[in-house]
């Protein structure tokens, strides 16, 4: 009646739940352990990619960062480089600066001694030519020679009254 009713032999289809078994546990113990080895193998494998790629990663910062700190010092050791180049340049520009101004102070000073030198020197040159005409005037004047001694007097008395007047 129940065959009758589904069409089905229960005997069949007991064989076909034995039969699905059978294979179930077969397939179990030789398809299902080898299968899950292999996708076990293989998540292992994919946890492995994915730790060495986070390794690499870290290893990528940590390299980004000592780069980023030897650059920073660079920069650093080239900004106190060019300081004290400027620095340098500043007191070797403030050294010719004072040997310049010292030459110059120099120069000014032995322009200074040689124009009181040619005065000095136009001046006793003046005197000598003026003591020989004043002589050959007095001379004439007086209508008689003097002697050194009065000649010398002469002379230092018209120098002083000379120098006075210059």
């Amino acid at each position: 009646m129940f065959e009758s009713f589904l069409g089905v032999n229960p005997w069949t289809a007991l064989f076909i739940l034995l039969n699905t078994l059978t294979i179930y546990f077969v397939a179990k113990k030789f398809l299902f352990g080898p299968v899950m080895k292999i996708i076990s193998d293989r998540q292992a494998e994919i946890d492995g990619m994915y730790a060495a790629a986070n390794d690499a990663q870290q290893q990528a910062e940590a390299m980004q960062t000592e780069y980023q700190q030897k650059l920073s010092s660079a920069q650093q050791t080239s900004e106190r480089l060019v300081k004290e180049a400027m620095e340098r340049g500043q007191a070797r520009e403030e050294e010719i600066i004072r040997k310049a101004n010292a030459d110059a102070a120099a120069i000014m000073d032995k322009a200074n001694a040689d124009i009181a030198m040619e005065k000095k020197k136009a001046l006793n040159d003046a005197k000598d030519e003026i003591s020989g005409l004043a002589m050959a005037i007095a001379g004439k004047v007086v209508g008689r020679q003097l002697n050194d001694a009065d000649q010398s007097a002469l002379i230092d008395s018209f120098i002083d009254e000379l120098g006075d007047h210059v």
